[in-house]
């Protein structure tokens, strides 16, 4: 299942209001506030790596108050390929 992770930066207070919308876009699995550079993260997922591309940049990007994002998606492998020496 495609996956990813999307830092957010908001206006200046909306940090709640645009966590809030994120909970309620499908695919939005965990939104939570951030101290840092970053003031949201989000955790999506998806059935599809086009459905997961359409979540992220048609549903979140329509989110008022959003200023930036930077998503990262996360290049799953088989777990049977993995050797313990990898780590």
């Amino acid at each position: 299942m495609p996956t990813a992770y999307v830092l957010i930066n908001t206006e200046i207070g909306a940090e709640t209001q645009v966590r809030k919308a994120l909970k309620r876009v499908e695919g939005v699995e965990e939104a939570h506030n951030l101290w840092g550079v970053y003031d949201i993260i989000a955790n999506v997922k998806a059935e599809s790596i086009e459905e997961l591309k359409n979540i992220i940049t048609q549903q979140i990007e329509k989110i008022a108050k959003i200023n930036s994002k930077l998503t990262m998606i996360i290049n799953q492998k088989p777990q049977n390929n993995l050797r313990s020496n990898d780590f």
